[in-house]
Parts: C-alpha cells; sequence; structure tokens
C-alpha cells in the first residue's frame, strides 16, 4: 500500500492551517517547515526519531518578521503586528522560518520517511473572514472617523456646491415650468382654433355659402336675403336746383351678406300720400316733403329706412370736389351748359372719366330728349357709387366730409349718423362688394311682378297690400277694347279705395276681382260690388305690384256714362 496516497495515515503529517490571506483564505503549512515543538512532550524522543508527532500541537515558527531572506527553503504566510494607523485595516503577511533538517534515524532504525505531499483541499465555501483584532484603543470598528477627515472637518467649497445644487435645481425648475406654459399657451391656441373654424363654418352654413346647402339656379342669395338679416337703409334725395327735379335712390348697407346696393326708385313709382291718396314719387317729394315721402317708400316696399339724405346739387358738387373728383364710365358725353357754341363737352363718352364737381353733377342730372327715366337714373346712381369709392371708410373722417358740406341735416340723420351710414357702404364699395339696382315699375306707376329680387332679397321687404291710412290699394287692368280705366279709377276713388294705376291688357269676356291675401277677400268682395261685378268674379290669385286688389275689367264689365 502507498502511503502517500492515504491521507489518513497516522503516521504522515496531515497539512495545518498557519493563517489567513487578505481574502480571508485559510493558508496551509508548505512541504519542509518545521514545527516548533511543545515545552513539554513525552514522545519527543520518538518524534526525533520519526521526523514528527502525528498529535503535535501545530506552532507557528519563531523569527525575525524583518529578515527577508528567512525561510527561504519554504514560506508561510503568517500575520503581521497590526497597524493602528491603517485606514483600511489590512493585515500584514510575513514569511515563515525554513523547517529544521530531519535528522538522520540510529543503525538498525528505518530512516524516515519523507513526508507525503499535502492532498489537494477539495472545494469548499469561501472560510469566513478572520475577527479582526481590536486595535490597542479597544476600539472594533471597520472605519473610524478620523480616518476620513474631509467628514468632520468643514470643505471650503461645501457652500459653493451646495449653491450650485441650488442654481441647478433652480434652473431646472424654471425649465420645467417653461415648458408647462408653452404647452398650456399650444393647447390654449389650439382651442381658439377650434372655436374659429366651428364659427366660421356655422355662419357659412347659416348663411347658405357651403357648398351644397345653397339652392341650385342661383337662388342662394333670395335664401339669404329670406333668413334674418341685418341691413341698414337710408332714402337719398338729389334736388336739381338749376333744371328742376328730383332724383330719388335708397342706400342699403347688409352687414350680413357684407354687401351695398343703391336701389333706384323712378319718379313714376305710385305711391299712397298722407290721406291714403294715391300719387307718384316726384309728387311726393315736392308736396309731403322727406318725412311723408320715405315712410310712403317705407309703407309700400314693407322696408325699415332708418332716414333720409337730402342732398342738392351744389352740396353734391362741394361733395365732388372735397373728395378729388369722381372716376365714371360714361355713356354719353354731356356738353357744358354754360360752355360756348362748339365747345369741348363738359364730360367726355368713354371709360374711367375723372369728373369733377360741375361735371359730376351734370352727368348725373342729365336726360336727352325722349329719353327714358331710366337712363339719367342709371347715370345718378354711376356718380353715387364713384363717390362712395372716394368716402373715407371710417365713421370719423366720413363725418368729417359730411360736415364740410355745412347743409341743413335732416332730423331723422344727424350728420355723426349720416357719416357712419357712409362710411361702412364705402368699405363695400372699395372692395367690390356693391352693386346698382333698379325698381321695375310699369307704366301705370305700379310694381311689376319681378320686383321680388329687390324687394325682398335687397330690402328684405314685402310689397304691403295697404297704404299707411289703412285704405285698400286697388289696381285696373282693362280688358274690355274701350277705355275703361277712367272711368273705373273714379268709382273707385269715390267708393274709398286708393287707386294705384291702370294698365291694358289682352281682351277678355269675363271680369275678375284678384285678391292674394285671405284677410282681403272681404274687400274684394266689396270692390265687385262698387264696381258692379257679380260675386263670383273674386277669385284668389296674385295682385299686381302693391295693390291688396287687382280688377281685371272684361267686356261684361258696364261702362259707366257708356251709351
Amino acid at each position: 500500500m502507498n502511503d502517500q496516497q492515504n491521507p489518513y495515515d497516522p503516521y504522515h503529517p496531515q497539512p495545518q492551517i498557519i493563517g489567513y490571506d487578505a481574502y480571508g483564505q485559510p493558508v496551509y503549512q508548505q512541504q519542509g517547515q518545521a514545527l516548533q515543538q511543545p515545552a513539554y512532550d513525552p514522545y519527543a524522543g520518538q518524534q526525533q526519531a520519526y521526523g514528527h508527532d502525528p498529535y503535535a500541537q501545530p506552532q507557528a515558527p519563531q523569527h525575525s518578521p524583518y529578515d527577508p531572506y528567512a525561510g527561504q527553503q519554504g514560506y508561510a504566510q503568517q500575520p503581521a503586528a497590526h497597524d493602528p494607523y491603517d485606514p483600511y485595516g489590512a493585515q500584514q503577511w510575513q514569511a515563515a522560518e525554513p523547517a529544521a533538517p530531519v535528522t538522520a534515524a540510529p543503525p538498525g532504525v528505518p530512516g524516515p520517511r519523507p513526508a507525503p505531499e499535502p492532498p489537494a483541499p477539495e472545494p469548499q465555501a469561501p472560510a469566513p473572514r478572520a475577527p479582526r483584532r481590536p486595535d490597542a484603543t479597544g476600539d472594533d470598528r471597520e472605519y473610524r472617523t478620523e480616518q476620513f477627515s474631509f467628514i468632520e472637518e468643514p470643505d471650503e467649497d461645501s457652500e459653493d456646491v451646495i449653491d450650485w445644487l441650488k442654481f441647478t435645481e433652480s434652473r431646472s425648475e424654471r425649465r420645467e415650468e417653461a415648458r408647462r406654459r408653452g404647452r398650456n399657451r399650444v393647447i390654449a391656441l389650439v382651442v381658439v382654433l377650434v372655436l374659429a373654424v366651428v364659427g366660421g363654418l356655422g355662419y357659412l352654413w347659416s348663411a347658405g355659402l357651403l357648398p351644397g346647402t345653397g339652392d341650385s339656379g342661383g337662388q342662394g342669395q333670395g335664401n339669404a336675403a329670406a333668413g334674418p338679416q341685418q341691413r341698414d337703409t337710408i332714402v337719398l334725395h338729389l334736388h336739381d336746383t338749376r333744371g328742376g327735379g328730383t332724383s330719388t335712390a335708397l342706400l342699403v348697407d347688409n352687414s350680413t351678406t357684407k354687401q351695398g346696393t343703391t336701389v333706384l326708385l323712378p319718379n313714376a313709382l305710385a305711391v299712397a300720400d298722407a290721406e291714403g291718396t294715391a300719387t307718384t314719387l316726384g309728387k311726393s317729394v315736392d308736396d309731403d316733403g322727406s318725412s311723408g315721402t320715405r315712410e310712403a317708400i317705407g309703407n309700400l316696399l314693407g322696408a325699415k329706412i332708418a332716414g333720409t339724405w337730402r342732398l342738392d346739387t351744389p352740396y353734391l358738387e362741394n361733395l365732388v370736389e372735397y373728395l378729388g373728383g369722381v372716376d365714371v364710365d360714361t355713356d354719353t358725353a354731356v356738353p357744358d351748359p354754360q360752355g360756348k357754341k362748339g365747345a369741348d363737352p363738359l364730360v367726355a363718352k368713354g371709360e374711367k372719366q375723372t369728373l369733377n364737381g360741375r361735371a359730376a353733377v351734370a352727368y348725373a342730372t342729365h336726360r336727352a330728349p325722349g329719353e327714358a327715366e331710366a337712363k339719367q337714373l342709371q347715370r345718378f346712381g354711376q356718380v353715387v357709387g364713384g363717390v362712395l369709392r372716394k368716402m373715407p371708410s371710417d365713421a370719423a373722417n366720413a363725418t368729417t366730409a359730411v360736415e364740410y358740406l355745412q347743409q341743413i341735416a335732416d332730423p331723422s340723420l344727424p350728420e355723426k349718423d349720416l357719416g357712419a351710414s357712409l362710411a361702412k357702404l364705402a368699405e363695400h364699395a372699395k372692395t367690390g362688394a356693391y352693386k346698382t339696382a333698379l325698381l321695375p315699375v310699369g307704366q301705370d306707376g305700379t310694381l311689376t311682378e319681378d320686383t321680388g329680387g329687390v324687394v325682398e332679397e335687397i330690402l328684405g321687404g314685402k310689397v304691403a297690400p295697404l297704404d299707411a291710412g289703412g285704405v285698400p290699394r286697388v289696381s285696373v287692368k282693362d280688358g274690355t277694347g274701350e277705355d275703361a280705366v277712367e272711368a273705373a279709377k273714379v268709382v273707385l276713388v269715390n267708393g274709398g279705395y286708393a287707386f294705384v294705376g291702370g294698365s291694358r291688357t289682352e281682351s277678355r269676356e269675363k271680369s275678375q276681382v284678384v285678391y292674394g291675401d285671405d284677410a282681403q277677400k272681404a274687400t274684394a268682395a266689396e270692390v265687385a260690388k262698387t264696381l258692379g261685378l257679380p260675386a263670383g268674379s273674386v277669385v284668389k290669385g296674385k295682385p299686381a305690384g302693391s295693390a291688396a286688389v287687382t280688377v281685371v275689367l272684361g267686356r261684361d264689365y258696364e261702362i259707366p256714362g257708356a251709351p
């Protein structure tokens, strides 16, 4: 049997732990190192014979810890003396002295066998770190405060470090606050944009301006006029102090659709005076003045008129001069009434003619012999449009222009209110949102059937069947083949009705009395009775113009006084 392979041989020395390294691992005695014998051993002789005592207690070799050459035969790590000033409490290790040489055995006694190699230690868990020895002061703590002077001694830069930390913290807070405010601004901006888009779409939808919401065939304007819209209407009378006569127009500002319109009213328009008697617009201006004419027009058209602007031709001349002239596309040449024979015309024909005060007045009032009144009204409307394009679009400056004229203001329309109205109209004219329309009137002065585009859409009104005094308005159409209008007019006026015009129509056999409103059915029956027509002639239909009842005379009508 090989004794070197038997780790349990009682005569084979076992590896001894002589200390621990810096990582807490056990350090074993190397082969050839001597063990110190105890002070008293009864088996010392045997140990000298066999080289070692299997029961002897291992002793660390004694040698000088400062001998650098000690133990060259073999080294064993032993802990050195603990340095109390070592801040890390590290243990120092020194080499052990070489083992004493083995003495030879006496003759006849087997010599000592060489010590076998110590068996390799089996893998095992790391041994616990050896407990640290207390230092001379008895303090066994691993670290002491005196080893770290910076803990107890204040640093000169500590306040600077604190200030820097405060600065970085406050800067971070400011950045976070700025980001938060930025997010709030973005959210507020998004909300405002959404509200603006929704409001704009709502307005376009209500006005019928969105694609698919308006009627086809160009009826969107009519639908917009039928809805609730804000209008400001004033009546303008131009008095020709040199040639006589007047020209009348309605200036309409529609703030809902942002449109301006000049509605020209022929002097032949049939209106009712204060007593309910039918008269013409021209006569009403001369006889009833501004207030009576304004009421008559409002009652006829069912439109609210805010006031009257009376503008005599000398004031128009001064206003054009104040504005620096007006640009007009003239349709005819106008001679200078004060010029010599053969002199150049005061107004030349052509596009974009710049007219001064005198030329503007001459063009607005010019009516050639045998020319229809509508032509002269169109020229008047052109001058009005040119004045509005030159008028200031802010109320203060427009009022200054009106005050410059020094004319007597109508009580219904003071200078300040007139200036504000003209400023709004001027803004529409400058942007191209302005037009001129002529109120269609028949030869008898009554409104024709195609007045809806002007009365309802532009003025937002409705032709009233009754005048201001509550007197029924009756018109006559003669279909007898004879001149029966004058005879019927006399009968109607004597019967207490307001005659608003008569005209000829195609011949017919039976007469009719037409009413449009059910409330006028009884009035139509009374008109038929007054004219001697049968009760069966009363029918519901559409009266002509502003009349409440229209009488269509046939050959069955007996003309009073006829043979």
